[in-house]
This record gives structure tokens, sequence and C-alpha cells, in this order.
């Protein structure tokens, strides 16, 4: 059928920019208003029906919120703010969605006044001698960067723009938009013509060719003792579903990377957690035995394969069967006689219809050997008595006291190690870590992104108090949009990590008592000094039904490296 134009009468360039976002289905945009941005955000105001503009108190929150709705909903999130703030405050969530593909939209601008570019003018990014680079600061940290300069393209570059964020590997792409180029008006007659969305963006991806997928199923087929690799790619797909069938009937030991962490649930009789440098001993046993490895969605860090120890993974004496929907990333860090390319879902799919059905009550007989030698979740730290409170013990609190589809974001330095090896997911998916980048100050925003994407469940921020002093202003955002997120404190007065791999200085704090610092922004605030106060205190907070920090003093006698394998030290 023929294609219609986008617009059958004339509209301001901003309004028609509000429209394709409607399109592409994006139903939330995050910013602050700001430079020549304004006039999109006064777009915006205009359709609050389709999109909800949630305002930040700082870029980086922005930036953290916008990448968590793009990883939750497989829509590009939209930060929209100034250049210079966009790239500099905004950064920690653009890296985060960069190296972790999520998609993402930078709605910016260059800050410039045309007819003194030449001039140094005040913040312009046009590259021009005294002006900053927008295009290559941005193009750093990005898949791609459109520019435009006048309306047409304005309308086109966010359109290409949210078609690159999703095609392929997805991630964040940068439109820097002029002042020319928000200053007029678009319509049937404008060039470059304009057509709908849906024209542009890419379709799925589909599987991967049926001759690979039998010559891998009958790899996986002959093996004694496989086991599936759950990594990010398992994620960006939201392939949980087919991740649980293909494992069920082939009756296979699931791992997961630290990014991958979730994507099958935990408790599930087939799952052994994490794997790898913060894997758990139980885990890593598994794969150390495999024979055959599927990997699903990973690019094998070298923090996933334990600094590539040949007694974890080997290619020499184990058969690697990968999944990914970027060919780059297959065979990159260990060679795989079997390449599946595409949609892991879609693979995931193809593999299980292919697949014979095996004994799956013998593959859950061998998780749960390894359970029963290394461990699962259940060791005496989690009861631990003393005070200040062990962090075994808080993550205790949280296994009682979290609702099973509660989502927990984590933010990055020791307190993230310790929920990644410690906490046990019990719904698919619900587990959201920085686990690409690993910035500072993403447990809160991060948390506010779920509670919107998700209102009808319990979310809860876990960070350490370096974290939760970056991004505390998160809470006001939290109390103007009506979000009662709960964040967990561990407050040990440190950077542990910091303090744990090199000594005290410059790694300490003053006691704070965050608790009291949320109740003056008009949050609930529960300090715990005491394990016994843990759990009423998490309770009170679920039930406050507004934002609520519970502030615990925790212990410094655990640190990271308790949690290091033994496969990754020396």
């Amino acid at each position: 059928m023929p294609v219609p134009p986008l617009l059958s009468e004339p509209v301001p360039a901003p309004d028609a920019i509000a429209a394709v976002l409607q399109e592409a289905g994006i139903d939330m945009v995050f910013g602050i208003s700001g430079g020549h941005t304004g006039t999109v955000f006064a777009a915006l105001s205009r359709c609050q029906n389709a999109i909800r503009t949630v305002l930040v108190r700082e870029e980086s929150l922005a930036g953290v919120m916008a990448e968590v709705y793009g990883r939750l909903t497989g829509r590009p999130g939209v930060v929209l703010g100034q250049g210079p703030w966009v790239l500099g405050n905004g950064l920690i969530g653009t890296i985060e969605a960069f190296l972790s593909s999520t998609p993402m939209l930078l709605l910016t601008d260059f800050s410039d006044t045309p007819p003194y570019s030449l001039h140094g003018p005040y913040q312009s990014g046009t590259g021009d001698y005294g002006s900053w680079d927008a295009r290559r600061a941005f193009g750093g940290v990005t898949k791609q960067v459109f520019s435009a300069l006048e309306p047409g393209q304005a309308v086109q570059a966010t359109q290409l723009a949210i078609k690159h964020s999703l095609a392929g590997q997805p991630g964040p792409v940068a439109v820097l938009l002029s002042i020319a180029a928000l200053s007029g008006q678009v319509g049937p007659e404008t060039r470059p013509r304009l057509y709908p969305t849906a024209n542009y963006l890419p379709p799925r991806a589909g599987g991967a060719p049926e001759a690979a997928v039998r010559e891998a199923t009958q790899a996986v087929a002959a093996a004694q003792r496989p086991v599936i690799v759950a990594g990010n790619g398992v994620r960006i797909a939201r392939a949980f579903a087919p991740l649980q069938e293909l494992a069920e009937r082939l009756g296979c030991p699931v791992v997961t990377t630290p990014s991958g962490k979730g994507a099958l649930a935990e408790t599930h009789p087939l799952a052994l957690g994490v794997f790898g440098t913060y894997g758990t001993a139980a885990a890593n046993a598994c794969v150390a035995e495999a024979d055959l490895v599927l990997v699903v969605g990973s690019k094998l860090t070298a923090s996933d394969t334990a600094r590539e120890n040949t007694a974890l993974l080997d290619p020499e004496r184990q058969v690697f069967v990968q999944v990914d929907v970027e060919p780059r990333n297959a065979a990159w860090t260990f060679p795989a006689e079997h390449q599946l390319l595409g949609d892991a879902g879609a693979v995931l799919r193809q593999l299980r219809a292919a697949m014979p059905e095996r004994d799956r009550a013998a593959g859950e007989a061998r998780v749960a050997a390894h359970r029963a030698e290394h461990g699962h979740f259940d060791g005496p730290g989690y009861e631990a008595a003393d005070a200040p409170v062990h962090p075994q013990r808080i993550v205790g609190a949280l296994h009682k006291i979290l609702p099973e589809d509660a989502m927990v974001t984590c933010d990055a330095g020791e307190n993230r190690i310790f929920m990644m090896h410690l906490f046990q997911t019990r719904a698919a998916g619900s587990f959201i870590q920085a686990a690409g980048a690993g910035p500072m100050g993403f447990a809160i925003p991060a948390a506010l992104a779920a509670k919107l994407v998700h209102p009808e469940r319990a979310v809860v921020a876990v960070c350490g108090d370096g974290g939760f002093a970056m991004t505390m202003n998160g809470l006001m955002t939290a109390i103007e949009h009506d979000l009662p997120v709960v964040v967990v404190v561990f407050n040990n007065s440190a950077l542990g990590w910091s303090l744990h791999s090199r000594g005290p200085f410059a790694a300490e704090f003053k006691d704070f008592d965050h608790a009291a610092i949320a109740g003056a922004m008009g949050c609930a605030g529960f300090r715990v000094e005491r394990p016994e106060e843990l759990e009423p205190a998490l309770e009170a907070a679920l039930a406050a039904g507004r934002p609520a920090v519970v502030d615990v003093r925790t212990s410094l006698s655990t640190s990271y490296i308790d949690m290091t394998s033994p496969l990754a030290k020396g």
C-alpha cells in the first residue's frame, strides 16, 4: 500500500517531534527543561494524555530513569534537556545504556547562537573555535549521533534515532537540535518529505538459520553435562519465558552472568545463580564440570569468566554454543563451534522446538547436588545477630519481607556485590543493576523508573551511603510523582569497596542519619541499629504509602573479597 505523509497540515516542529514519540509507543520522557529544548517541553504539555513528562532535579536522574525504562519496556527511554548537561550530568545512564545495550534516545540541543557561532558564544556546542563539540562528545558514548539544523531534519532525525536505538544490538542514540530546527513548522510540503514513524522502525530480529539450529541441537543432545549461561541478551529480548521453557525441556542447569541475574528465578529447581568472579560456588562448580556451554546473550567478559580461568570455561574441553543478536559478540571471548545469530527469544524457541526432550528430573538432581555441596542462598550469615548489622542479615531480611514479585534495584560498589551474590531472585526480570558500567547513584533513579513502569509492584532500591548521597534528590521526584519506593541504605560510613581494597584513606564518611534526611523531604524514615529492628522497619516502609528510607547501620566486617570466587583470586 502507498505510504501516506506524516502530516496533513503544518505544525510546529516540536509538536511533530512529540507526535513521533507517540507513534513509536514511547509514553514517558525524563528531563529538565533548558536551552532550546524548552520548546519540546511545551509541545509535550499539549499531549499529556499520551506521554508522561517526568521533571527531575538533575540530569543524572533522567539518564538512569530513561535507561531503566528502556530495559524494562524495550522502547527507547528518552532524556530531554540541554546539551551540555544531558552529556555532563546525565552521562551515567548513557554509558550504562551503551555498555548494556539498552535502547535510549538523547533528545537535546547544540545550545547554539547562530549569528555568533564563530565568536565563542556561551554554552555553544557547534564545534567551532571557542565552542565545545557536541557531535564528538556524544559520539564517544552512543551508537550514533544525528544533527538537525532545520525543522524537517529535526523530525526525521528523531525517527531515525529511534530506529537506530532499536536496530541490531540496541543502544543510546543522540539527536542534536539547533535553534533553527526547533523554530519553524513542518507539514506535507516539507523537504525531506516526512512519513509515519512506523515505516522507519526496524522489525524485531528473527531466529537463526535452521541448518545452524539443527547442528546446535545435535551437539546439545549429545552432551552429558550441558549448562546454560544466561546473559544480558535474555533481558534485552525479554526472553525469560523461552529460557525457562528450554531449560525445562532439556533438564539443564541455568547459571547467569551478573547482568543476566534473575533471567531465571533463582528459586527455580534448575537455577544456580550468578557464576564467575562474584558467582556462587554451586554455579561455578556446575559450569566447570560442563561438557557443553549454551551461552545466551552474553559477551563473556573477564568478570563473567573469572578472568578467563580455564578451570571454569575452556574451549579445549567444552563445546560452546553461542546465541547473540550481534555477530561481533559471538565467538568474541572464546571460539564457539555453533553460533546462532538472532533474537534470544526467537532462537530459544527454535531450540526448544527442535530439541528432543531430556530427563528433567536428572537435571534437577544435578542442580540439587551442587546446592547441597556448596550451598544455595542458605548460609548462617542470613541470621547473624551482631550489631552493627551484617550485610548478609540485611539480605536475609529482604528475603523474608519482600513480596515475591518485588522489583529490586542495586547501586554500585560493595553493596551491589553483596546483593548479586547473596540475594535470591524469586521472579524473572525483577533484579535491576548497572552491570555494564557500574555507576554509583543508580539504584534510586532506577527504582523510580521501575515504579513508573510497574506501579502495581513493590520496588526497593538498595544502595550504600555513598550512592545514596549522590542521588537522594531523587526522593523529591518520588514525592512529586507519587512513587512510593523503598530505599534500603547499607550505611557503613565508608566507600566499602575502596576501604577494603586499599585502606581507609579518602574512603570514610561521617555517620549521617539518612532516615532523618529523608524525613525532612517528606518521606518515611526508619533508622535501624540492630538486626531485630530490620523486619519491622521493612514492613513499615512497604506499608507507608509514600517514599521511604530504611537506613541500616552496617558492619564492615564482611567485604566484597569474601564474595569473590577462588577462581578469580591470585
